[in-house]
């Protein structure tokens, strides 16, 4: 019973995890909701405990050049203290909150190239076990929805979305990391811009929506960037004329010089810092738009280009497969095949 025991603690003859989403995607702040199916070992075993963590494929920039990691950005304790006994079946339900900042994986059932997990932890024994990595897709908040839409009615295209390491200066952002969509610049201000960026901070009272655009450089001027920020509401959202507001927030990033919005606050970001500190080796402290190395999504991002009737999004491409990350990568290498 003892090397029973000993095995079991190193992965033979243990019991093993498999945990299911219920199906559909969630959405930032929602309820996410499945069950941890548990096979007892060879063996009765204590079920110290059983933790999801929710983990999130990140960009990082360093003097270097980029490097793509895992992040983990919450965890939650769903079961444990019970003896699972050998061979038993048992089940786990859960259901727990996400938090609002998550990162969006879809848009109108299209993926972005967004790559997050629900990673299930079991300690038995005093021994802790990663044995379940299951795929996590978020779809967009009602506000989000209707902002990616009006970009798309305006004749913006979808380019790339990625997760970039560090914090915005100026904002109320909680998690270690932000995403970035970035949108290929409607005809009518191709002239003025190279491409856009959009940033959705949620929070329970609202949403903080950064925008930052790659302005083209003149005859005597050349190229900067343009940077505001706008605080919106999760309600009335059907009652807003979203083509007519999104509209003019871009005309006012390109009429004027880069700015933060009629806040006043300074903008920009902490690159490897999560502490609201600058970081002089790897983050530069410079603002959110910098000229020295402009991001162009990750690796993994769909190939997806806008749709300017009525639909902000279409695949026009598959995924493009890429070097899988850590144990994250593995989890999903057939979404990326």
């Amino acid at each position: 019973m003892v090397f029973k025991r000993l095995l079991g603690s190193l992965g033979i003859g243990g019991p093993t995890v498999d945990t299911v989403l219920e199906g559909g995607p969630v959405r930032p702040g929602g309820s996410l909701s499945g069950q941890v199916h548990l096979k007892g070992g060879s063996s009765d075993f204590d079920i110290e405990q059983i933790t999801l963590e929710l983990v999130a494929r990140v960009e990082a920039e360093y003097d270097e050049g980029e490097r793509e990691g895992v992040v983990a950005f919450d965890r939650f304790t769903v079961g444990g203290g019970f003896r699972l006994a050998e061979g038993e079946d048992r089940s786990v339900p859960f259901s727990v909150t996400i938090p609002w900042e998550t990162p969006v994986t879809e848009l109108y059932g299209q993926p972005l190239g967004i790559v997050l997990g629900v990673r299930t932890e079991l300690a038995v024994a005093g021994a802790k076990d990663k044995g379940d990595l299951d795929p996590l897709t978020v779809g967009p908040l009602p506000v989000q929805e209707a902002i990616l839409e009006a970009f798309g009615q305006l004749g913006f295209g979808f380019k790339s979305a990625d997760l970039e390491l560090g914090h915005i200066r100026g904002t109320g952002q909680t998690l270690p990391f932000y995403q970035e969509i970035e949108l290929t610049p409607a005809p009518q201000y191709a002239h003025a811009v190279n491409e856009i960026e959009v940033t959705f901070l949620a929070h329970p009272g609202g949403m903080e929506f950064v925008l930052e655009a790659d302005k083209r450089g003149g005859l005597f001027s050349g190229g900067h960037d343009a940077v505001n920020r706008f605080t919106v509401g999760h309600e009335g959202v059907e009652h807003r004329d979203w083509n007519a507001e999104v509209d003019a927030w871009v005309r006012q990033m390109v009429e004027n010089h880069g700015s933060y919005g009629s806040h006043g606050a300074p903008y920009g970001q902490d690159h490897g810092h999560h502490d609201g500190h600058a970081h002089d080796g790897h983050g530069h402290g410079h603002g959110h738009g910098h000229d020295a190395h402009h991001r162009s999504g990750p690796s993994t991002g769909a190939v997806v280009a806008g749709v300017a009737a009525g639909v902000a999004v279409g695949v026009v491409g598959g995924i493009v497969a890429a070097e899988v990350v850590d144990e994250i990568g593995d989890a999903f290498e057939d979404e990326e095949d």
